[in-house]
């Protein structure tokens, strides 16, 4: 099939993209390349993807023309938009790069006869402080992330329940991996010890608990409901491991691989923080068969023999 994955310069929509051409694919990566992290990063990430038959759209979606991107395209796979819970971005960077991004992207798909299915990428934050229920839990966010990502998925959901667009939402928690972005736990903290430097952290951070989700899992859940698109329409799926561990047991797991202690620097706390989060898949593991099965040692491994291969002493993350 064609597939479209947008955001495919980006953590987990490179893997999805790797995924989807190893199973022979023919896949459209289409990203702007924002300067929200290492655009050195992204620039290699989307050339690895070439070299393996991607065809790459260096598009934006919230302004540029994108007929060309989505022409004769059988699925869609919706992962850009702006990540993060940072406070020094104003909301209408959240609102730009996540609502109206999704909104044009959906108004330049009604007319294609083509398109079988709209997979969109959502998150746990939709759910505020503590996201440990089912997909009937009320939503409650309490980031501009959170509140944007909500509206995206609703305008998504919107044109499955008027019948214009067979699709479904995919909420993710806590994805982790080779390819993370830079200001998240497992990179920032994975550099520190590497290259010995402090690590910084938030306050009050020690004792959030996450269902950390290595990414290959996340990514055959994503697979798994485009094979059951039509099964899938206008439904929601938590996608995440059913454990949860506090921040503290997550920074100890890789202190004990690397064989060195974070020096950790306590910054001040940051609003909008979840304090919470355990996926409950039980239906994703009933309808589309969906079951995590890396561990946490196994994903970290996989995590730090990237950085050492692909980052240590060649890119300048920060």
């Amino acid at each position: 099939m064609n597939i479209l994955v947008t955001g495919a310069a980006g953590f987990i929509g490179s893997h999805l993209a790797e995924r989807l051409l190893q199973s022979g694919h023919r896949v459209r990566a289409l990203d702007t390349l924002t300067h929200t992290y290492s655009a050195a990063l992204k620039t290699l990430t989307l050339r690895q993807l070439q070299s393996r038959g991607a065809t790459v759209f260096k598009i934006d979606l919230a302004a540029d023309d994108l007929h060309d991107a989505l022409d004769g395209v059988d699925i869609v796979f919706h992962l850009a938009g702006q990540p993060g819970i940072s406070a020094s971005l104003p909301f209408d960077v959240f609102a730009r790069n996540n609502i109206l991004a999704t909104a044009r992207l959906l108004d330049a798909l009604h007319k294609n006869a083509d398109l079988k299915g709209f997979i969109n990428l959502s998150t746990s934050s939709v759910y505020g402080v503590d996201a440990t229920g089912d997909e009937s839990t009320a939503t409650a966010p309490t980031s501009s992330y959170g509140v944007t990502k909500l509206a995206a998925e609703q305008l998504v959901l919107a044109r499955a329940r008027e019948g214009s667009l067979t699709a479904c939402s995919l909420r993710l928690y806590s994805v982790y991996g080779p390819r993370e972005r830079p200001e998240k736990l497992y990179t920032r903290l994975i550099a520190s010890l590497l290259e010995d430097r402090e690590f910084p952290l938030f306050d009050g951070s020690l004792e959030h608990q996450r269902s950390f989700t290595y990414v290959a899992d996340v990514v055959e859940g994503m697979i798994a409901a485009m094979n059951h698109i039509d099964a899938c329409n206008g439904e929601i799926f938590n996608l995440g491991a059913e454990t949860s561990i506090t921040t503290r047991e997550a920074i100890h797991a890789a202190e004990t691989l690397i064989g060195r202690q974070a020096r950790m620097v306590i910054q001040p706390k940051r609003p909008g923080e979840q304090w919470r989060t355990q996926a409950n898949i039980a239906k994703a593991r009933q309808r589309l068969g969906y079951a995590p099965r890396h561990t946490l040692r196994e994903g970290l491994a996989a995590q730090i023999a990237w950085y050492r291969t692909e980052i240590l002493g060649k890119i300048q993350l920060w």
